[in-house]
């Protein structure tokens, strides 16, 4: 992969020192670039494009209240429990091959949810969109640190990455409404069958192949307890989201991810080609920056789902006036997005990660000054300037994590950084979903909610801070 930087070659012998200019992408480099971040926008959008719709798909294809939460889960199981297993895949047998098998599954199966005439096959569309989302995220995280060399083109790339990611998410709010309003639910799923074949025409003209040079076997039994810990943990905290935690499938399932992550961690000290380097997990950059990852997603994402809630149940705002409210903080994690590599380059990824968790708690705290008579200004300005931390947030942790990873690892790295974002954005809803829903009002909820999330935040930035310090 060419990436262009200042040509120095015919500068005279002895002419004066220039002031270095930093390197350019070059012209294919873009197009990766665009290919990468367009699939993750795409991965982002389908987080929550669906949210506003559920109500609407649910008369329409005869699900149930209980139904309505299986058409997130259902995406969600397989999105955050395979990811480690086809990172680690993709290392072994080829990243752009996976890359574009992912995009492939996707589209189809975005194409059949869009066509879905009954429940089953509406949530079999959507186990298999987050089957090629498991794909599609580590690869193309992959694809994009091998692909830009560390320093200011990774950061930068990871910039756009980070902005894109961000963004998807808060766009997918407003499009859903926009679109399940004008032509229907199916419509949103729809716009994911047109995304993937966009991003699948380029992909394989513009991307190279990328993979480790030695070909070790593939650790079956961490495979096969990373995945079973981590969809049987997903499964309980969305169950227990709707009914609690006193079901026996629950605590069964919970007791079940557990047990099985812990089988993880001894498999991994005892495999010889492990599907986790337990070594890796023991830098203080990757332990300390995923912590940094998993605590920005998982809080944000429920903060954003209870102030929609707070904003439409609770004042009374139409979906498009609650758009336009996500549709700033949308505009300003754009900007973030601009200067975040900036600030970066000036302190460090360590010092801006744990800023930008500090920050982000300060900003989700303000929030607990929301009323039930008023609260739209106060609410769009806190949840717009967390979103920038927010966003600061993402791109320094990814940036910390893979820093200083040989190429061979990256996919090891990157399969936790982007594990570590679908799990945060998997089970912030559920936990927290407890407290909201367990209250007397819905204030009383959202308030809860926002005291915690802020909190939490609060004690990550500090515990970053100190454990990166130390290292």
């Amino acid at each position: 992969m060419a990436i262009e930087s200042p040509s120095t070659s015919a500068a005279p012998a002895a002419s004066p020192p220039v002031a270095s200019v930093p390197p350019r992408l070059s012209g294919r480099a873009r197009l990766v670039l665009f290919v990468l971040c367009a699939a993750q926008f795409m991965v982002a959008l389908d987080f929550s494009v669906l949210n506003v719709a559920l109500p609407v798909l649910g008369k329409d294809l005869g699900l149930s209240t209980t139904g309505l939460q299986w058409a997130i889960t259902a995406f969600a199981l397989p999105s955050g429990g395979f990811l480690l297993l086809f990172g680690r895949i993709a290392d072994l047998y080829g990243r752009r091959r996976l890359f574009l098998a992912g995009l492939a599954v996707f589209g189809g199966s975005s194409l059949l949810a869009t066509l879905a005439w009954d429940p089953a096959s509406f949530l079999a569309g959507r186990a298999l969109q987050g089957l090629g989302a498991a794909v599609i995220v580590p690869t193309g995280m992959s694809l994009l640190t091998t692909t830009f060399p560390e320093g200011p083109l990774r950061d930068r790339a990871l910039g756009i990455s980070g902005t894109l990611l961000s963004l998807g998410f808060t766009v997918g709010m407003v499009a859903g409404g926009v679109l399940t309003e004008t032509l229907g639910w199916r419509s949103t799923m729809g716009l994911l069958a047109l995304a993937s074949a966009v991003v699948l025409v380029p992909a394989p003209k513009v991307l190279e192949e990328s993979r480790t040079t030695d070909r070790p076997r593939l650790d079956v039994p961490g495979a096969v307890s990373v995945t079973g810990g981590l969809l049987a943990l997903i499964y309980a905290l969305s169950t227990a989201a709707e009914r609690g935690f006193g079901g026996a499938d629950v605590l069964v399932t919970l007791v079940l991810g557990v047990t099985l992550l812990a089988a993880f961690v001894v498999v991994e000290s005892r495999s010889a080609a492990p599907l986790v380097s337990l070594p890796m997990l023991r830098r203080r950059t990757v332990a300390f920056g995923n912590l940094g990852g998993l605590l920005t997603f998982s809080m944000m994402s429920t903060v954003v789902f209870v102030l929609t809630l707070y904003l439409q149940e609770v004042l009374d705002l139409s979906p498009f006036a609650t758009g336009l409210v996500f549709g700033v903080q949308g505009v300003l994690s754009v900007v973030a997005g601009m200067y975040a590599p900036k600030v970066i380059g000036r302190i460090g990824a360590g010092r801006t990660l744990a800023l930008s968790l500090l920050g982000q708690g300060l900003f989700i705290g303000a929030l607990l000054g929301l009323g039930t008579e008023s609260g739209v200004w106060l609410a769009t300005a806190a949840v717009s300037l967390a979103s920038m931390c927010h966003l600061g947030a993402i791109i320094a942790y990814g940036l910390t994590v893979t820093s200083g990873i040989p190429n061979e690892q990256q996919g090891l790295a990157t399969g936790l950084v982007t594990t570590t974002q679908q799990v945060g954005l998997t089970v912030g809803i559920p936990l927290l979903g407890v407290l909201a829903t367990t209250q007397d009002t819905l204030f009383d909820g959202v308030r809860t909610v926002v005291a915690v999330a802020g909190a939490v935040l609060l004690a990550a930035g500090a515990a970053v801070a100190a454990g990166l310090r130390r290292g």
